[in-house]
């Protein structure tokens, strides 16, 4: 076990980072995969199956409060601290009306937050509880910064209804210039503690708005596949293609020049998916590939017949983001030299 008590700053956010990364991938990822497979044939056992996985995502929180304490190197008692923390200050359960309600992930910003407070308060007291430890530490450690994090959670939220509103109001600009910058926005957003899902139903994206979040989320998608086929293993890149995007979170913190070809292969995607019509839903703004849930609802929402509807949604989805995505990461590379491959690494 390293010496917590001498971490800086530095490193203690990056211990934060990389729990995030993994326990985003361990909460989402099993929805991601089998989530659309198991909606698609019917069956109570199907039924339950879905469910299971899409409950998972409700987790998500407490999973990375758990890893985000692993990377401190705490015992079982302190990571269960640190998860319960994280949970209960990620406003995924919040109590309305005399009821409990419960949806999505939370927020994960939050999350941070809240585990590192909570990992910040184990390091002071973790030596010094005693005998007391068994009642101390859940209090201290769980109940202490879960208040905290709830007493916050308002105001951190505020960050993402103030980038919400800022796409939105992207939504009243000329139709081809809305598609870019909304592009961008996703792009960037996939990568970070923000839910592009969630964005996408609050604010209400939809038609061509909802079409170009997607494909800003697949541009990402793109740049992140090409790069991580040459540097990581086989099991990354696939979940990254299923979903997990954000477990480059701190990759973007060491590295983040590596947005540059994501916005531009962003801007070119989004200008690209406007000149086709590539139209969408709010629950379909988010997600990009992951399930198809972009495509499926670009050819359902395509007022052209089938065929020219699925060619549209292919060139949009597949041969456009990730040719120029190709392109742009080859010029980053080898002719602008911005960058070397090796900052997709994953290491968390």
């Amino acid at each position: 076990m390293e010496n917590t008590e001498k971490l800086g700053f530095k490193q203690s956010l990056f211990h934060v980072l990389n729990g995030t990364a993994t326990g985003i991938v361990v909460g989402l990822i099993p929805n991601a995969v089998l989530g659309e497979l198991f909606k698609a044939f019917d069956g109570a056992f199907f039924e339950m199956a879905y469910q299971v996985v899409y409950s998972l995502q409700f987790a998500t929180a407490a999973a990375v409060g758990v890893l985000v304490a692993v990377n401190f190197g705490f015992n079982a008692m302190q990571a269960a601290a640190v998860g319960t923390a994280a949970f209960v200050g990620s406003g995924a359960v919040t109590f309305k009306d005399g009821i409990w309600v419960g949806g999505g992930i939370g927020d994960l910003i939050n999350v941070m937050i809240t585990a590192g407070i909570a990992c910040w308060i184990i390091l002071k007291v973790k030596d010094k509880l005693g005998s007391f430890n068994a009642i101390g530490l859940p209090i201290l450690g769980g109940a202490v910064p879960a208040f905290i994090g709830l007493f916050l959670l308002p105001y951190v939220s505020m960050i993402t209804t103030y980038i919400g509103d800022l796409i939105n109001s992207f939504t009243h600009l000329e139709p081809k210039l809305m598609s870019v910058l909304i592009a961008i926005a996703f792009a960037m957003l996939i990568v970070s503690p923000i839910s592009t899902v969630a964005i996408g139903l609050a604010i209400g994206l939809n038609g061509l708005a909802a079409g170009a979040a997607a494909i800003g989320v697949t541009a990402c998608t793109a740049i992140l596949l090409i790069s991580s086929v040459r540097v990581n293993k086989i099991g990354t890149t696939l979940a990254i293609l299923f979903g997990a995007m954000k477990m480059m979170l701190p990759n973007l913190v060491r590295n983040p020049i590596m947005l540059v070809p994501s916005v531009i292969t962003g801007a070119i995607s989004g200008f690209v998916a406007a000149l086709l019509n590539i139209q969408g839903i709010p629950a379909s703004a988010g997600f990009g590939l992951v399930g198809l849930v972009g495509p499926i609802h670009a050819v359902q929402q395509s007022t052209a017949n089938f065929s020219m509807a699925v060619l549209s949604t292919i060139l949009a989805f597949i041969i456009v983001p990730f040719g120029v995505g190709w392109v742009v990461d080859y010029l980053c590379r080898n002719v602008f030299h911005l960058y070397k491959t090796d900052i997709f690494k994953y290491e968390a």
